[in-house]
């Protein structure tokens, strides 16, 4: 096969590869598809076009078919920077291996078999992106509050706002928590936290004054606000992929007198490979957890300070 009839083969069959997670992207099919196989797919591609010399430029050639076409989602109006930056991390190294699978291939008989290996794997992925359901997560962040869970609990429910971010993750369009508040007390209380985003809507289920406060959450703000040259997108991800379904904060009396004060919440997410993506969300909502927290430590001590309390 010549030059030009690999490349023109490589590219017809990679735009069919975007117009394939084109449509994953509007179907809500954040999954194995898009995040593992097609990767593996688009950088295998790359070999088969450029014939590279050696598996390492092989690997980079992958890597960086596998880049550029994240960023034509931008170009397409498909996806977000924050969004895309995330996927990076987990789709350029599998752009890199298919790479360099497809590069150990050699012969074009070899490379075919190959693609139709990977291609192969499609209904059985596409099946697991359609059917599978997220599962719950549980994430608890605490810190070390110098007063008594008494005082402590006074700020727990109270009103309060809170600081502009300094967060990299919150400054690139991550939601976050700007006002909290509760409307009546013990379990008929209903706690409403305002983020950048929009509404969380938090009925609560325990009041147990100053030991627990647990909450169900019945209405959840988009996670983010996408960055665009175009200003607003609207991506399916933003709607019902990222779900807290419940939280709580724990007050427990340390021997010294202090608080150790703990938030919770149980939450589902709805991409995959699950652990991959599980790793941001943790790292977002501790961030989240630690925002809450920190807040309500700088009140409770500033007013022990002003009382002379330890």
């Amino acid at each position: 096969m010549t030059t030009l009839a690999r490349c023109l083969v490589a590219t017809i069959l990679a735009t069919l590869l975007f117009v394939c997670a084109t449509a994953l992207l509007r179907h809500g099919l954040y999954g194995w598809t898009l995040f593992f196989l097609i990767p593996i797919l688009l950088g295998g591609l790359s070999t088969l076009a450029f014939r590279p010399a050696t598996a390492a430029a092989a690997a980079g050639k992958g890597a960086a078919t596998v880049t550029v076409s994240s960023f034509l989602l931008l170009l397409f109006r498909l996806d977000g920077i924050v969004c895309i930056g995330m996927a990076l991390p987990l789709v350029v190294p599998l752009g890199a291996l298919g790479g360099w699978l497809f590069y150990l291939a050699k012969s074009p008989r070899t490379v075919a078999r190959s693609s139709m290996m990977f291609l192969l794997l499609t209904p059985a992925t596409l099946t697991w992106d359609v059917t599978a359901q997220p599962r719950m997560y549980e994430l608890r962040t605490e810190i070390t509050i110098a007063a008594s869970p008494e005082q402590v609990w006074k700020h727990v429910i109270a009103s309060s706002t809170l600081p502009e971010p300094r967060e990299w993750l919150f400054r690139a369009g991550v939601g976050y928590p700007q006002r909290a508040h509760i409307e009546g007390s013990g379990p008929s209380a209903t706690r409403y936290c305002d983020f950048s985003t929009g509404a969380l809507v938090e009925p609560v289920e325990i009041w147990d004054e100053p030991r627990l406060l647990r909450f169900r959450v019945t209405n959840n703000p988009v996670p983010l606000h996408e960055w665009t040259p175009y200003g607003e997108i609207e991506t399916k991800h933003l709607h019902g992929y990222l779900i807290s379904k419940q939280g709580e904060f724990l007050l427990t009396r340390l021997a010294d007198g202090n608080t150790l004060l703990r938030a919770t919440t149980w939450y589902q997410h709805g991409l995959w490979p699950a652990e991959y993506w599980r790793w941001w969300s943790d790292a977002i909502i501790h961030r989240i957890h630690l925002r809450v927290l920190n807040n309500i430590r700088a009140r409770t001590e500033r007013v022990g300070s002003v009382h002379g309390e330890d």
